[in-house]
């Protein structure tokens, strides 16, 4: 389709310009259309006009449907090589040029030229048996555009009349040029001054493979060191290929060590996340803790309140009872003094075990079985207290009956009874109210610690999420930095390759180092979470002991109990968990570190490998300059030897002319010719 396309262009443009197009190249044309793929334009030994050049000049700029043109034996004239060179000059797609067998002359040349400044696309070009070297203005032109060209890699110059003036021209190009990697230079009249200033101008090229100098009169010498020349630029090539292979190979290694860098530090912070979720939940659950014991709290005031007005209701059946109210009052303060020594005692039995509490709070997990032994010492206790308040309520319950069978008898002494009776609910408010600010007290100071550990665990949290920001710019400074200094290392990295190398290792080290600081980081973390977990199991264990002493009652011990235990397992699942993390983390890191080894062994046996190539391509130099200083050397001493030579024998000839002229007239013969 693309070349239909070109062939209707071709002739559209034909009709624009007045001539017909030519039946040849629209056939050609045709023919090259029904073979999709070959992407070439063969028009070679076809007779060109002038129209027809102008049409393909026009449409060969930018993109065309092929990647080689064929135009030899075309007999192109002067001007219709100018326009098809012309249009070739902004074309991006054309990969080969053929104009071979056209008679190229000055203008040929000149626009040849102008193409090796300007195209940019074409890799090889083919002018043989042109006329480009008879013309010297034209074939300078010629030589300049292919000093300035760097992307030409193949150019064949066979039988154009080069003579040692275009050698010399064609060195000062060579020298310049950076890309030529063939150049085909067989029967021209080169000469023995052409080949010295090609094998002059082979110093400063390096990329140039394959230059092929037969038919031209160059000394055999000159063309062996041609040869050595062209081996020692193959050789330069194939090191430096396995130098940038090397290098890619090391640069990919490099890459992925860095994205695996990343990846860790992105799982490092999502585990960071989940332990601050962690930490957050933790906090929900204490506060959820505290409400339950602030309305398990609320309930013991209602029992307390529901228990005072059974008092009054007592107190007012007392208040019936009047001839033996002397001993119910001796009785009262016998029960109240006992349940005083008995709360004094319970009191100081809980503070002891707050106490003993706060110095087994770093043991808790060894010594659970101890606390467990304790609690059922309490309980014994609290069913002691028990029976005891049960013993003295079937007393309570005796005397009511006494009361009630002598209820005439006491209602003379009712006031006294009521004005004792008020005393003493004076004080029971009062020792009421007492308690209550007590544990108004120890609830205040349990929320102060609470929002304390709060409000450090926030500060931790905002300081972790300090370092992960300055953690992620080092490690976008890091990338930048590793940016530019592959760009420099790309551009320059036969110079720079051991610097490269200390910089890579350097920067692997910071990594490390930044790891390191990262996973102590992670384990202050992880120290401080266990911190608050145990303030929080402090602040659960106090609060615990505040509803002991608030209850009193055997039922709350046992839920209390429960939730010690389900609490106590919960820590045991964490710490497993977390001690199970760090083992992972710890074998990860352990991983990672014998493959940065086995990278680093790599790194350093490659680094072996190219001191070695670099010693023993600096010796290959340095032999070979030797042997070319040597057979420079020679060739000096033979030209001498030859010159002394010559003149020795153009002595000899004249002396043997001398002698034979001289023999010649002392003879007889000569003496008689001179007188004839």
């Amino acid at each position: 389709m693309a070349m239909e396309e070109f062939r209707r262009a071709y002739a559209r443009l034909c009709a624009a310009g007045g001539a017909a197009p030519q039946e040849a190249v629209l056939r050609r044309l045709r023919e090259l259309g029904g073979a999709p793929g070959r992407g070439r334009l063969d028009l070679a030994a076809q007779s060109l006009s002038l129209e027809t050049c102008g049409a393909l000049g026009r449409l060969l700029p930018g993109a065309a449907p092929f990647a080689e043109v064929a135009l030899g034996d075309c007999g192109l004239s002067e001007e219709g090589v100018k326009l098809l060179l012309h249009g070739l000059c902004s074309n991006t797609t054309v990969k080969s040029l053929d104009l071979k067998g056209n008679n190229l002359r000055t203008v040929g040349a000149e626009a040849l030229g102008k193409l090796l400044r300007q195209n940019k696309s074409i890799r090889s070009l083919i002018l043989e048996w042109n006329s480009l070297g008879v013309w010297e203005e034209g074939f300078s032109f010629f030589c300049q555009g292919l000093g300035a060209n760097n992307f030409l890699q193949r150019l064949d110059l066979r039988n154009n009349q080069i003579n040692h003036q275009g050698a010399g021209e064609l060195a000062v190009a060579l020298k310049q040029n950076a890309s030529l990697q063939e150049l085909d230079l067989r029967w021209n009249n080169i000469g023995l001054l052409g080949g010295r200033a090609l094998l002059n101008c082979l110093h400063s090229n390096k990329t140039l493979k394959r230059l092929e100098l037969a038919g031209n009169n160059v000394p055999s010498d000159i063309l062996k060191a041609v040869e050595q020349a062209m081996d020692h630029n193959q050789d330069r090539q194939t090191i430096l290929s396995e130098t940038q292979n090397r290098a890619y190979i090391l640069s990919k290694e490099v890459l992925s060590l860095k994205d695996e860098k990343t990846k860790q530090f992105l799982d490092l912070m999502d585990t960071i996340d989940k332990q601050r979720e962690e930490i957050a939940r933790s906090g929900r659950m204490s506060a959820a803790r505290v409400s339950q014991l602030q309305e398990a709290l609320d309930e013991q005031h209602s029992i307390m309140n529901s228990l005072k007005a059974k008092l009054q209701m007592t107190e007012a059946a007392l208040a019936l009872s009047e001839q033996k109210v002397h001993n119910l009052g001796e009785l009262l303060n016998a029960t109240k003094q006992g349940q005083t020594s008995m709360a004094e005692r319970h009191f100081t039995e809980l503070q002891q075990q707050k106490q003993e509490g706060a110095d087994r709070e770093g043991r808790l997990l060894r010594d659970l079985s101890a606390a467990s032994e304790k609690n059922l010492l309490l309980r014994n206790q609290v069913d002691e207290l028990e029976k005891k308040c049960k013993v003295q309520q079937d007393q309570l319950f005796q005397v009511k009956q006494d009361l009630t069978n002598t209820t005439a008898e006491l209602k003379l002494r009712t006031v006294q009874a009521e004005e004792r009776l008020e005393m003493e609910k004076r004080r029971f408010k009062q020792s009421l109210e007492d308690m209550e600010s007590l544990r108004v007290k120890e609830v205040d100071h349990m929320t102060q610690h609470i929002e304390a550990s709060e409000r450090s665990m926030q500060d931790r949290i905002q300081r972790l999420e300090a370092i992960r920001i300055a953690l992620e710019e080092e490690l976008s400074q890091v990338k930048a930095a590793a940016l530019t200094e592959r760009g420099q290392a790309e551009e320059e990295l036969i110079k720079v390759r051991n610097q490269a190398r200390l910089e890579e290792q350097q920067r692997l080290e910071h990594l490390e180092e930044k790891l390191r600081l990262m996973t102590e980081s992670r384990d202050e973390a992880q120290n401080c979470c266990l911190k608050q977990k145990q303030m929080v199991a402090e602040a659960q264990a106090k609060a615990n002991q505040l509803s002991l002493h608030a209850d009193g009652l055997r039922r709350r011990l046992e839920e209390l109990q429960q939730d010690l235990n389900s609490k106590e397992e919960e820590k045991v699942t964490e710490v497993n968990k977390v001690k199970v993390e760090l083992q992972e983390q710890i074998g990860h890191l352990q991983a990672e570190r014998t493959a940065q080894d086995g990278l680093r062994e790599k790194i350093a046996a490659l680094e072996r490998q190219l001191k070695a190539l670099s010693s023993n391509h600096r010796e290959a130099l340095l032999d070979k300059e030797g042997e070319i200083s040597m057979l420079l050397e020679k060739l000096r001493m033979k030209e001498a030897d030859i010159s002394r030579m010559r003149e020795e024998e153009a002595q000899r000839a004249s002396f043997l002319q001398n002698a034979i002229m001289a023999y010649v007239q002392g003879s007889p013969l000569g003496t008689h010719s001179s007188r004839k």
